[in-house]
């Protein structure tokens, strides 16, 4: 019999008090149907999108594509590591954060193995870029698709968002490159490369993802691309690889956790329980409001979660320059606990059954220093790009 974890009980636990929210009508009704249809088009996008990924998985588009970057690394980690880092950034932007810290980072972290480097860095790299490299679009982040209309669509999204972006994938890998440089430095012999079994599973698998990442980028309800995706995927593999199509695509547990703080969070503030820091503190023309709602949302980030943070502190951003604000804080500042991102949680569960392990401690530590010069530095330069 399989055992229950920890986390599966305190998701249990959460959707049972958000069922109570709504059937007792703490949690209004009017308020209720305004939540669900502002969250039903971001929970399909992360159902499609976790399907996407699974499947491109699956016909072993990332196994091919870490091949190629070990034999264009010609022998050098150093170019390695940075086509490592673009892989993860792509990844991130354009197929969500979770993608990078569910499948990418056991393709980097098999790499670095059988080349016969440290995977530490790589592992750090994934989790870390998963994680800053998500404020660039708003497929990148749940938190950014709540975003995303009242700041303006994808184009008004990525003029405010690709200045802190870039020095959130910059300050992280200058430090990681710095502090691992002994690996980073390194040389490796190029492994021998392998076909996929499929290679016509992996072609089409490949077509459609080449086609649905500009579509997201471009796209204002980004759920319909990502969803015509999934379908072809389903029906591709339908045909070539039944048994590959499973209950377990479906992301069942992160889509209950979300749902459920989406429920418990808007019932707190239907019942005026976060007025006190709800009222508006950020009008975008304040560099002190920015730095210092910035800097809410990376403490609450790291201390309740970056959904929740975002939810509980969404009132106080006045306008878009805010809430770009409080996106830098919950999405570049998720880097020191545990629990501070679900891509965290999931990325140590793949490292762990790969063999590797990282400190708790050790990574609390590099995490604060890397988050702290990281959100700073990105707040900047939002004030810049926004005038």
């Amino acid at each position: 019999m399989r055992r229950i974890g920890t986390g599966t009980w305190v998701v249990v636990a959460l959707v049972v008090i958000a069922l109570v929210c709504v059937v007792t009508g703490i949690l209004p009704g009017t308020d209720a149907g305004a939540l669900g249809a502002r969250i039903a088009p971001v929970l399909g996008f992360v159902v499609a999108i976790t399907i996407v990924a699974e499947l491109a998985r699956d016909a072993a588009v990332f196994d091919v594509v870490s091949q190629r970057l070990a034999r264009w690394g010609r022998g050098r980690v150093l170019l390695l590591w940075v086509l490592v880092v673009a892989l993860a950034v792509v990844s991130t932007v354009f197929l969500s954060l979770d993608t990078t810290a569910v499948i990418v980072t056991p393709v980097v972290i098999v790499l670095a193995q059988s080349i016969g480097v440290s995977p530490i860095p790589f592992a750090l790299a994934t989790i870390w870029l998963a994680n800053t490299a998500s404020l660039a679009l708003p497929v990148s982040n749940l938190t950014n698709l709540l975003a995303a209309d009242a700041i303006g669509g994808p184009a008004a999204f990525f003029a405010l968002s690709w200045a802190p972006t870039l020095v959130g994938i910059l300050v992280p890998v200058a430090l990681l490159t710095l502090v691992h440089r002994r690996t980073v430095f390194a040389t490796y012999e190029k492994p021998a490369s392998r076909r996929p079994a499929d290679p016509t599973l992996f072609w089409s698998a490949t077509g459609i993802l080449l086609v649905l990442m500009p579509l997201l980028a471009l796209t204002h309800d980004v759920w319909i691309p990502a969803s015509a995706a999934a379908l072809a995927l389903v029906v591709l593999f339908a045909v070539r690889r039944r048994p590959a199509l499973r209950l377990s695509l479906v992301p069942w547990q992160a889509l209950a956790l979300a749902a459920a703080l989406f429920v418990i969070v808007e019932t707190a503030h239907a019942q005026g329980l976060l007025e006190f820091l709800t009222s508006p503190t950020a009008s975008g023309d304040s560099p002190g409001d920015l730095f210092r709602l910035a800097s809410l949302g990376a403490v609450s980030a790291n201390a309740i979660n970056n959904l929740p943070a975002y939810l509980v502190l969404e009132p106080a951003a006045g306008d878009p320059v805010a809430l770009m604000a409080l996106l830098i804080g919950v999405n570049l500042g998720p880097l020191i606990t545990p629990w501070a991102s679900l891509a965290t949680l999931l990325w140590h569960h793949r490292i762990v059954s790969l063999g590797v392990e990282i400190r708790w401690s050790r990574f609390v530590l590099w995490g604060a220093i890397a988050a702290v010069p990281t959100v700073l530095a990105a707040v900047l330069v939002l004030m810049w790009v926004a005038g």
